[in-house]
């Protein structure tokens, strides 16, 4: 078992990545934020390391997934990982008729394939240290819109994922993840800068009466690592305000 409790997050630079460095960070975990976004590897602070890393190029390569993975035991200093929560994702709209050939791979790769080929290669220190993984699925991988379709199957896959892996990863590693519906993040939020009435309407149509914040997520995040919920195995967690099961007529 590692001396320290070290948590690989990917997506790091996003509204729910920020939330889920701090989150983890404020609860004792030494984080390794993952993002493309960083200018450079770098220590953040005392107990966040920013590694720059494109999950395209770790999808493709078996050589920067090798590096990764070396540079990954060098930072943490042999102990590995004790916590994965795969963020990163990629949304692209479109139609089915629209999108392109490169629209849906790069999909599958940022939203799906990075998060699997990251597992896999963090498989031996996660369960030397008997560690948790959280995928950060969507509302979307059951429940979705026109102009969706590489994303929502995209996530319906991560999904399916955890799932499947709860079945071959037993008792050593815990495995669980999270659908959120739409959360506020600054991306959403300036998303609707010249709508302002259509952001009220997304919050109304929640039943809880808003949307979710950051901070929500990676707080049950947080929770899916501990030793308070050790029989939550396998489990899809919709966090969606009860969204999920309303109908609305129309007007």
């Amino acid at each position: 078992m590692a001396s320290n409790k070290w948590v690989l997050i990917t997506g790091a630079a996003g509204g729910i990545g920020q939330a889920l460095v701090n989150e983890f960070e404020s609860n004792g975990y030494l984080v390794i934020a993952c993002d493309i976004a960083w200018e450079s590897n770098s220590q953040y602070t005392k107990t966040v390391y920013r590694y720059k890393v494109d999950l395209i190029s770790f999808v493709k390569s078996s050589e920067y997934r090798n590096q990764f993975l070396n540079d990954i035991m060098l930072i943490t200093n042999g102990d590995g990982i004790s916590a994965l929560i795969n963020n990163a994702a990629t949304q692209i709209l479109g139609l089915a008729r629209d999108i392109t050939p490169k629209e849906w791979t790069q999909t599958w790769d940022v939203n799906l394939n990075s998060a699997f080929l990251m597992i896999q290669i963090l498989l031996d220190s996660l369960e030397h240290n008997n560690g948790s993984i959280v995928n950060i699925s969507s509302i979307h991988a059951s429940l979705s819109k026109p102009g969706f379709l590489a994303y929502a199957t995209s996530k319906a896959a991560l999904s399916a994922l955890t799932r499947n892996l709860a079945l071959e990863l037993g008792k050593n590693i815990r495995i669980n993840a999270i659908e959120p519906a739409a959360v506020e993040t600054q991306m959403l939020v300036d998303g609707f800068s010249e709508t302002p009435d259509k952001l009220k309407q997304l919050n109304e149509l929640h039943p809880i009466g808003r949307i979710a914040k950051p901070h929500e997520v990676a707080e049950l995040a947080l929770f899916l690592c501990t030793d308070k919920c050790t029989f939550l195995q396998g489990a899809t967690l919709s966090t969606s305000g009860a969204i999920h099961g309303r109908l609305l007529d129309p007007n």
